[in-house]
């Protein structure tokens, strides 16, 4: 049994390093110019959303804190890696593995900080519409 679930571990862990190229080859694919551009587009959003210092969903409030980072994020993955031609793919994701330092999404981090803003002023209005 004690085997089993070291295996378990290791493709768990392959499987989070994949992952982790995977964003990196997305973010390489949204800047290629022979990449269609409905992939592009949702190369770039998964990537800078991924890549992004700043969650949409906080991982301090729990269980929902870690929807995004277990279901959207690689549901997001799947489905930009499907609408990029496979060689191109491929490419991409060699050149990721040969990354040594992870690229950072301000753009992905402002978008966010937009959406928590602008949550925070419809809240504020809604409390002051109701109470006041």
């Amino acid at each position: 049994m004690e085997g089993k679930s070291l295996n378990l571990f290791g493709r768990l862990r392959q499987w989070t390093r994949n992952l982790k190229r995977d964003v990196i080859a997305l973010y390489l694919a949204a800047r290629d110019s022979r990449v269609p551009w409905y992939a592009k587009v949702v190369a770039g959003c998964v990537a800078a959303y991924a890549l992004s210092p700043i969650d949409l969903i906080p991982d301090f409030i729990p269980i929902l804190g870690y929807v995004d980072d277990i279901i959207l994020v690689p549901l997001g993955i799947a489905l930009a890696v499907r609408l990029i031609p496979p060689a191109l793919m491929q490419e991409h994701r060699q050149k990721a593995a040969e990354f040594t330092a992870r690229p950072t999404s301000r753009i992905g981090a402002t978008i966010i900080i937009a959406i928590w803003i602008a949550l925070g002023i419809l809240l504020i209005f809604w409390l002051a519409k109701r109470f006041f």
